[in-house]
This record gives structure tokens, C-alpha cells and sequence, in this order.
């Protein structure tokens, strides 16, 4: 992969910014235009409308999400270490303010004012790292290292859920430190440092 960035880079990237800061409607392609520095025409060549913007956006943004787990499900063996190191990337990322939002989260959020591709690829997101954390929680039950009070399914489900209502606390409160202050006592009660 190269380290050049190329227009659509440009144009997702941006995207991705103003998404996390005002959701779907929060942003048009003048918005882009004028931070990208293109004209409006340049980005329609690229993506034709909004939701082929966002569909692709979300497509890529799943893609990032699978390869970090890959790797984390390479570089670290335990399931506490692998639920911590996940809940740890969100906090590092809210507390630098490099991605202070889940892009999915936030637009799972308005589903009911997406276009039907993008709901897809934002439940698929849902879906498969709700796979993976079931798994996690799964092998760490098989394990003995946490107590599940549900499934593995179940718990992957509040787990999950956890970590996105951490996110929406943090910023509504405009204090990172909130995120630990809720997902902490889930890890401890899962078992899981934090």
C-alpha cells in the first residue's frame, strides 16, 4: 500500500471527520469541497451521491475494523487481554481525540433517516464485531477467566453496547475519563483487567 493519498482518500477521510462531528445530515459536499479544497463536481465524480459516499465510507471503515481485530486476535492470546486491548483503543482514542466516536455507533444511531445501503453495511459492522466479541467472551468462559451471567452471545451484545454508551457518555459529559469510568467496572466484573 502506498503512503500517497489520493482524492477519494481525501474525500472519505473528510467525510469520516464531519461524520463524527454532526452525523449524516451534519455535512454536504460543499463541506468537503471547501475543507478538501476541490470543487463539489470533483467529489461527484468519485462518489455520485451522499449515500455512495457514506456506503463506501462505512465499507472501508469495516474493513479497518476487521483488520485491527485480526491483528489483535494475532498479537494477544488471552480473551481478558483481547477485551481489554479493544475497550483500551477506544479510550486511547477518545482521551487523544483522534476518533473520539465510533462511526458505525453514531450512524446506527440514525438509521431512520439512512439510506438502506448504508443501514447494511452499519448492521454488518454490528454483526461482525459482535461475532468476535462472542467469540472472545466464549473462549474466555471455556477458559475460566471470566463469568458470564448470559450467553456469550449476550454478553457480547451488553459488551458492545457498553463500550458505544461509554463513548456517548464521554462526549456528552466533554470528559474522556467517563469512558473508563463505565467500561472498567464491566471488565472487572467480566474478569478482564481494565
Amino acid at each position: 500500500m502506498s503512503n500517497f493519498s489520493t482524492t477519494s482518500d481525501d474525500i472519505l477521510r473528510c467525510a469520516r471527520t464531519l461524520i463524527i462531528a454532526g452525523g449524516y445530515n451534519g455535512f454536504s459536499y460543499a463541506d468537503i469541497a471547501e475543507v478538501v479544497g476541490i470543487r463539489k463536481a470533483s467529489i461527484h465524480h468519485h462518489f455520485p451521491a451522499k449515500s455512495d459516499l457514506v456506503r463506501t465510507l462505512v465499507a472501508r471503515y469495516r474493513e479497518e475494523a476487521e483488520a485491527g481485530i485480526a491483528a489483535l486476535e494475532r498479537e494477544v492470546a488471552e480473551p481478558a487481554a483481547q477485551l481489554s486491548a479493544y475497550a483500551g483503543y477506544w479510550r486511547a482514542c477518545i482521551v487523544d481525540d483522534s476518533e473520539p466516536f465510533c462511526v458505525c455507533a453514531l450512524l446506527a444511531s440514525q438509521i431512520p433517516v439512512l439510506p438502506e445501503d448504508v443501514v447494511v453495511e452499519v448492521r454488518a459492522h454490528f454483526r461482525t464485531l459482535s461475532r468476535w466479541l462472542a467469540s472472545v467472551l466464549r473462549r474466555g468462559g471455556e477458559q475460566g477467566v471470566f463469568v458470564l451471567s448470559g450467553s456469550a452471545e449476550e454478553e457480547a451484545e451488553v459488551f458492545m453496547a457498553t463500550v458505544h454508551g461509554a463513548m456517548l457518555s464521554a462526549r456528552a459529559y466533554g470528559d474522556p475519563a467517563m469512558f473508563g469510568s463505565i467500561i472498567d467496572p464491566l471488565l472487572l466484573r467480566l474478569g478482564a483487567r481494565g
